[in-house]
This record gives structure tokens, sequence and C-alpha cells, in this order.
């Protein structure tokens, strides 16, 4: 993919990764965005199209230009713990589809896709234990917030994010992984 294509790619991804939280947060029980995460299925989905540069670059500057633009995530910690997280997604799921071969397209996806849910997860519950909230950050406060308080999310990703990604390869909007075997 050229790069003018990959930067077409991103920016639509990052419009997509602002709209799509506020149509999640018109859902009348106020917790679908914070439950069903709709901002991280398309920095994944950067990460795993265009690479570990875009992926990183869609995850540091799609909470910040929405919480600009639509007050979500709000100011100030929110927005940099989000950062930090859909940063670490776009990159580790970028580098895992470049280098992660098991000629099978399936279990390159699931591999990278499941390996760039958990680091970016890993790596702001680090950065807010460091940073963040100096030492006074609870390992059961980030279990609760990141894995309990999502799992909706994250089977949400698991499903939508493979489907996505099965359509544009069939539709030829990307390139395919793995030639097809030709049976003789």
């Amino acid at each position: 993919m050229s790069n003018s294509k990959k930067n077409v790619v991103t920016a639509m991804l990052i419009a997509v990764g602002i709209v799509l939280p506020v149509i999640f947060h018109m859902i009348p029980t106020g917790l679908a965005g914070r439950a069903l995460l709709p901002m991280h299925i398309p920095i994944l989905l950067a990460g795993l199209i265009t690479g570990p540069f875009y992926g990183f670059f869609a995850g540091l500057i799609t909470p910040l230009l929405s919480s600009m633009v639509t007050g979500m995530p709000p100011a100030g910690l929110a927005v940099y713990r989000m950062m930090i997280e859909l940063s670490v997604y776009g990159f580790v799921s970028g580098i895992l589809m470049q280098y992660v071969r098991t000629r099978h397209s399936a279990l390159d996806l699931y591999i990278s896709l499941i390996v760039a849910m958990v680091a970016g997860r890993v790596v702001s519950g680090l950065a807010q234990a460091v940073i963040f909230f100096e030492g006074t950050y609870a390992v059961s406060l980030w279990v609760a917030s990141y894995f309990t308080t999502s799992i909706p999310g994250i089977v949400l990703q698991i499903i939508v994010i493979p489907s996505i990604m099965l359509a544009l390869e069939r539709g030829r909007l990307i390139p395919r992984r793995y030639e097809k075997a030709v049976v003789v």
C-alpha cells in the first residue's frame, strides 16, 4: 500500500474514531461508550491495515482530537491515558501484522489483535501506576477498569474487527495476506 493511500486510510479511521463514540454515547444507558470502547476499533484497524507508524499516530491523535471536538474523552488524564493505550494498540497491532506469519490469515489477525489489546492495557496501566498516580494505583482498579468493565467492548472488537478485515480483503480494498493455494 502506498504512503498516500496509508495517509488517506489513517485519516478516515481517525475520523471514524471521533464520530463512532458520539454515536455509541447516544445509546440511552450512557455507559455504552465506556463498555463498548468504540474508539478502539478504528485504531486497531489502523494498525492492522496501515502498519505500526500510522497505527501509532492514529492512536495518539484520535483521543486528543476527539476531546477537542466532542468533549469525549473529557480533557485531562482521560485523554492522556487513552492516547497511551490507543497508540500502543495501533503500534503493536501493526508491527505484529507485519511479522506474524502462521500461513493462516485469521490466526495472524487474531494473534495481532489480542496481543495488541493486552499490550495497550498493560502499558496504560503501568503509565497510570508510575506516572499519573505515582504508586497509588491498585491492581484491582486496573483489572476492573481495563478488563471487567470493558468485557463487552473486548468481545465486540474480537468479533467486528476480523469481520471488517475479511470484508476489506474480499472487496480487494486491502491486499490478501496469503494467496490461495492452487489445487491441481
